[in-house]
């Protein structure tokens, strides 16, 4: 019998009760002020991060190496035979290639390691989307073979409301900042193949480009059904407001809502929104 452990990191950004439901193991980011470390959503919340970036932006960092081998001891006392580890985008973190090397330590178990090349609910989706395919009772093989499929179905898209902490976190990527930053301009923000940023559409002023974030992923909803994941970062009102859009909908089968983790509230800043759309079969 194949037992499987399903592991992520903590930029995944689900609901507590997801997490539960589908036993995921979580990996926490860190958080590094200059006096002190902090882990993510576990010893730091996100409005701690935004209240205190007037006086000091930190930095993050992957989740520890000695956090990892320990989750994987752990699974193996459990029982686990399996494990399928998803992670944030290689091309944004570490964390991927670390836990490869951690999982070759541990040869008891059939690992597999998935590169998201996404983060937040674009990772969160596809983590979801595995945890029910595990639930469902699905054997380890079929599950890895649909990964890449399921991973095409996900799109996530969102809209900040200053480009200076992605420049300063230098996770600006392909997004260009200086001049529309000048003229008020205000990128819708995708992940590409690569697993890095890029500018999906260019808009000017705040409203206008929420207003746009909702109607790329209406576009979607008129060809297709879907689950709609709404995150914010420090922008609840505003996010609330699109979640209960998107509730009255046609097409969303099922929606979501939840705050990104505070290490993505290091590199975003206050003012996030955003929309993962997972296009159905």
């Amino acid at each position: 019998m194949q037992k499987i452990a399903l592991i992520t990191d903590s930029s995944c950004d689900l609901t507590t009760e997801i997490i539960n439901k589908y036993d995921i193991k979580i990996l926490p980011l860190r958080i590094i002020y200059k006096d002190k470390e902090y882990i993510d959503r576990v010893t730091i919340n996100p409005n701690e991060v935004y209240d205190n970036l007037v006086n000091e932006i930190p930095t993050t960092s992957m989740p520890s190496m000695g956090d990892m081998e320990n989750l994987f001891s752990l699974i193996e006392e459990q029982g686990y035979t399996h494990v399928i580890a998803i992670t944030l985008s290689s091309g944004l973190s570490g964390t991927f290639n670390a836990l490869k090397l951690v999982s070759e330590n541990h040869s008891n178990l059939v690992s597999y390691l998935f590169d998201s090349k996404s983060l937040s609910l674009g990772l969160g989706a596809l983590v979801h989307e595995c945890g029910k395919l595990i639930s469902d009772g699905r054997n380890f093989e079929e599950i890895v073979d649909m990964l890449p499929a399921i991973k095409e179905k996900i799109s996530l898209f969102y809209v900040v409301e200053t480009l200076e902490y992605l420049k300063k976190g230098g996770r600006i990527g392909k997004v260009a900042g200086t001049i529309g930053d000048l003229l008020n301009i205000k990128p819708i923000i995708s992940i590409d193949d690569e697993g890095k940023y890029f500018t999906y559409a260019k808009v000017r002023g705040r409203k206008q480009s929420i207003t746009k974030l909702i109607d790329i992923a209406k576009e979607t909803l008129e060809t297709t059904k879907a689950k709609i994941f709404v995150m914010h970062g420090g922008a609840l009102e505003q996010g609330e407001k699109i979640y209960d859009l998107f509730s009255k909908t046609p097409n969303v089968t099922s929606i979501y809502f939840t705050d990104i983790s505070p290490a993505l509230g290091v590199h975003t800043g206050p003012g996030l929104l955003g929309i993962a759309v997972v296009k159905e079969n």
